[in-house]
């Protein structure tokens, strides 16, 4: 692995042995603590977007495993504005051992990746979040373990936060549904991309109105925000549009009496997600944020080479 920018550039393996990874990092992190094997090694982490469990939770990543984090804030840097992303590259190639990014365009991060001589990782852009996808993959697996044909259901927009769910659930070989309105669909790219994993690896994707129908017998249903960043001045008709699509208790009993509840955070609570639902014995939404840190730490394990 060179970069870690969009799930649909590892293979099915690839991805698993992230996963196994993760597995290992956590119970050594609980049981003796993790091996100093940052040593030495700085990330450089560059935010567009405000963040909790990204910005803290690489900064902890580092930290266990003996490294430091370095926080560069948007007016520090202003990507692209201030300075070309190919100079911002190439300057802090030299300072640092691996970048981290949370941008608003995705074009962004692959840029930094084309001009960077050390690790580049995608925090989050507004076509994909990889790193959320491998957390919750893990914390599916927790429950789960291994199993495919496993049915995780998205309900709400086609967001970056959808696609990479998608993403990771055809390569694992799980069955991923979403069900949003008209007009709210994930970027016909993503799909195309996902159907030829899924020929490879059994898993059906499907796509529906209906949420009722499509959380009917699920494993996993996952929602979130309906207006994400940058999208506020379409608050009004989202919440209006979105109204039928919230998770609460009455979507929740369609599912298999196991199912889990997902949510990437931050949750506008009673509006996509029911406190009921959230704090309720369905939800895993904080054991999902936390297992960001452990994978996170295999996926920076893996880039520098250390494991």
């Amino acid at each position: 692995m060179k970069h870690f920018l969009d799930i649909s550039d590892y293979s099915t393996e690839e991805i698993q042995d992230l996963l196994d990874l993760a597995v290992h990092l956590k119970e050594e992190h609980f049981s003796t603590g993790n091996l100093p094997l940052f040593k030495g090694k700085v990330l450089g982490m560059i935010f567009q977007k405000p963040s909790l469990r990204t910005r803290v939770s690489f900064d902890m990543a580092m930290r266990h495993m003996g490294g430091d984090a370095l926080y560069l804030s948007p007016n520090e840097i202003g990507l692209g504005k201030r300075e070309s992303i190919a100079d911002v590259s190439r300057v802090l190639s030299g300072y640092v051992e691996a970048l981290m990014a949370r941008v608003f365009e995705h074009a962004h991060v692959v840029e930094l990746a084309k001009w960077s001589s050390v690790p580049v990782i995608n925090g989050l852009s507004d076509f994909s979040h990889p790193c959320q996808a491998m957390a919750d993959a893990f914390t599916i697996e927790e429950k789960f373990g291994k199993n495919k044909g496993l049915s995780v259901v998205f309900v709400g927009d086609g967001n970056n936060v959808a696609v990479s769910l998608m993403q990771i659930s055809v390569k694992l070989g799980w069955n991923f549904t979403i069900a949003n309105p008209e007009g709210y669909e994930m970027p016909a790219e993503s799909i195309n991309q996902a159907r030829k994993i899924a020929e490879g690896t059994g898993s059906e994707i499907s796509f529906q109105a209906d949420p009722q129908s499509a959380v009917r017998k699920a494993n996993v249903i996952y929602t979130d925000t309906w207006t994400s960043m940058g999208q506020e001045e379409e608050t009004a008709v989202r919440e209006t549009v979105f109204a039928p699509y919230q998770v609460n208790r009455q979507l929740v009993n369609e599912a298999d009496k196991n199912v889990i509840v997902m949510h990437c955070l931050p949750a506008h609570r009673n509006q996509e997600l029911t406190d009921e639902v959230a704090d309720g014995n369905h939800s895993v939404i904080f054991q999902q944020a936390h297992n960001r840190l452990h994978a996170q730490k295999a996926i920076l394990a893996r880039l520098f080479g250390v494991a």
